[in-house]
């Protein structure tokens, strides 16, 4: 292992716990956000929404039959940057080494820390608690990977620690749909192979994994061992601005994947406008990962964030599907090189 000691923050239902922070009234209520109109579908829900089913990206119609006293509010993505821009002062007092996933969580690299790492992430959560009144789970481990998954251990409002001699007894019962990458579909994969833990994929050598799932299976064989080469990567210079939703079930429907491309690339535009109003796009980028982990982008080149744009780029890609379902959607603007060098690679990995 490398010696890396990783945390990885994700605050708990985080627009949810936000819209019952502004309104006390919300408390104690199942409450979701998103859109009104039976078409729209649910940005997020708190935990009392989730046990009666709801869940994000699920259409609005389906969300009040699981749930008919759900309580709906609008998003407000303004609010959300804000208090995001004050958790990201409270990281910035722990390190600069920070790779923000979305507006709800980050990696931090505390390597440099001698300080028992646990008790850097509790005090980061406190830090967080007191500035905004939220509440925040935390995963420590040597790795991203390892730290994601830990995050998620002990919520809401918790934390869990993987060290680096814990891994091999931690990883043989984890189910595969934890590791980095493995969705529904390809769970069913592994499932109708007779894998359904990372010990039964640590029983298949590297050869049968690539002989059965090709180069994405020689990564299965270091997953399913807790290895995780990838850094935590914090751009002093930003090269782009993306947006990316991984569904929890993969879309077949142009409606339904152009409703959710039309919100992302509204949190796009005003994430643009309100932090990079000097940077001058040189092109907007729709992605998609289909069921089967291959991807196609399409790209425009121009310095306008467009809808119509976005919508010809999305039939651009769904043209190459091929009759495979989607499982992430991505859309973005490319930001142009401010010292005129050649750009980074957009939507990585």
């Amino acid at each position: 292992m490398s010696g890396r000691v990783i945390i990885h923050i994700d605050m708990d239902c985080f627009y949810a716990a936000i819209e019952e922070r502004e309104n006390p009234d919300l408390r104690g209520k199942p409450v979701a956000v998103g859109g009104s109109s039976p078409r729209s579908v649910l940005t997020t829900a708190n935990y009392l929404a989730r046990e009666s089913g709801c869940r994000s990206a699920m259409p609005v119609f389906q969300a009040r039959r699981l749930c008919p006293e759900l309580v709906i509010v609008p998003v407000r993505f303004d609010l959300y940057r804000e208090v995001s821009r004050t958790i990201r002062g409270v990281f910035r007092r722990f390190t600069e080494r920070i790779e923000p996933l979305s507006l709800d969580e980050a990696y931090l690299d505390i390597s440099h820390w001698r300080s028992d790492a646990a008790a850097v992430a509790r005090e980061i959560r406190a830090q967080i608690r007191e500035e905004t009144e939220l509440a925040a789970s935390a995963g420590i481990a040597p790795n991203k990977m390892l730290a994601k998954i830990a995050s998620d251990w002990n919520k809401p409002d918790g934390q869990y620690r993987i060290r680096e001699e814990d891994i091999p007894a931690f990883m043989p019962p984890l189910p595969v749909g934890r590791l980095w990458g493995v969705g529904p579909k390809f769970r069913e994969r592994l499932a109708a192979a007779g894998v359904h833990t990372c010990g039964d994929l640590q029983r298949l050598d590297r050869v049968e994994l690539a002989r059965r799932f090709g180069r994405w299976g020689l990564e299965l064989w270091e997953l399913c061992r807790g290895i995780d080469h990838r850094e935590v990567v914090s751009d002093r210079i930003r090269k782009s601005l993306s947006c990316e939703r991984t569904f929890r079930e993969n879309l077949s429907d142009p409606e339904d994947l152009l409703k959710r491309l039309r919100d992302m690339v509204d949190e796009i535009a005003a994430d643009a406008t309100a932090h990079h109003p000097d940077r001058r796009i040189r092109s907007r980028v729709v992605k998609l990962k289909f069921d089967d982990f291959r991807r196609t982008t399409a790209e425009r080149a121009g310095g306008e964030i467009e809808m119509p744009v976005y919508e010809e780029l999305l039939r651009e890609a769904l043209a190459r599907a091929d009759g495979r379902a989607v499982r992430l959607l991505g859309a973005g603007v490319r930001f142009a090189d401010p010292d005129g060098g050649r750009q980074l690679e957009f939507f990585g990995g």
